[in-house]
């Protein structure tokens, strides 16, 4: 099985769907319930969570990094800006099906604005599409041969991603590369997962059993725990710089607020 790795963008740490609406409700796409090992994710997955589950996941996902090199990793991380996203690649196939995944982002993220572009001036978000074999290659390319050395040790990655931030923690610049020739299943887990983590979370844990940002768990989809956790994260109570106890006095409310559009727009109980 593998295991989608991603890292804060050096420059970051230098400092640190296609689904359909029918009103309120999403339906998936019916492309990504047809990929293998997707469909049965969706009909076992949980859906019910307590507060405590979600803020336990929120904290340990939108605070730290999985890998980093410096700068401060104690604060809420998060574009304040308009997402644009450009896919940089030769697979139109591949290409279309990342654009399925960033509407479907928008359609489940209530104040996020994300949408893809077809020029990349006027992208702040670098989808790098590459074969297996370029993979090291691109890395290097990217961050240097150094730099990709120490991220192959550290944590052979087989996707990653990356962000650079400003003083104020507000996200200006993400990159992400993704493989397009290991299977659609291993493609659409990674571009949800490392799209989703160039926003913000960027920081894996082993010890939420529910979420993508957990190495051990692959999903292929936008689910709904994670769904909870980005939209905690892009409510606009929630706010880049924040520190833990700031964002712990501002979660019961948000959360409400948050629990009620997850509900809707995943027709739940």
């Amino acid at each position: 099985m593998r295991t989608p790795r991603r890292f804060p963008h050096p420059w970051t740490l230098a400092a640190a769907l296609g689904a359909v609406a029918f009103g309120e409700i999403l339906v998936p796409c019916a492309a990504f319930a047809d990929i293998p090992g997707v469909a049965q994710r969706q009909r076992t997955e949980k859906k019910v969570f307590t507060d405590s589950e979600i803020v336990e996941g929120f904290l340990k996902t939108a605070f730290g990094a999985e890998y980093h090199l410096a700068g401060r990793v104690d604060r809420i991380r998060k574009y304040e800006t308009p997402v644009r996203v450009f896919a940089d690649g030769t697979r139109a196939d591949r290409k279309a099906q990342l654009a399925k995944i960033v509407a479907d982002i928008a359609a489940r993220i209530q104040h996020l604005d994300i949408a893809m572009t077809p020029n990349n001036d006027d992208a702040n978000v670098l989808v790098k599409l590459v074969r297996d074999r370029d993979l090291n290659h691109t890395i290097a390319t990217f961050y240097g041969s150094e730099r990709a050395r120490e991220i192959r040790s550290s944590l052979d990655p087989q996707c990653l991603s990356g962000f650079r931030k400003n003083q104020k923690f507000e996200i200006e610049h993400s990159d992400v590369i993704l493989t397009v020739d290991n299977g659609d299943f291993v493609f659409f887990d990674c571009a949800y997962e490392e799209l989703l983590q160039s926003l913000g979370p960027i920081n894996d844990t082993a010890s939420v059993p529910w979420t993508m940002f957990n190495d051990n768990v692959s999903m292929g989809y936008f689910d709904v725990y994670d769904q909870y956790l980005l939209n905690l994260l892009y409510d606009p109570r929630i706010k880049a710089g924040m520190t833990v106890q700031e964002v712990r006095a501002a979660l019961p409310d948000v959360l409400a607020d948050v629990r009620e559009w997850v509900r809707k727009v995943n027709n739940l109980p």
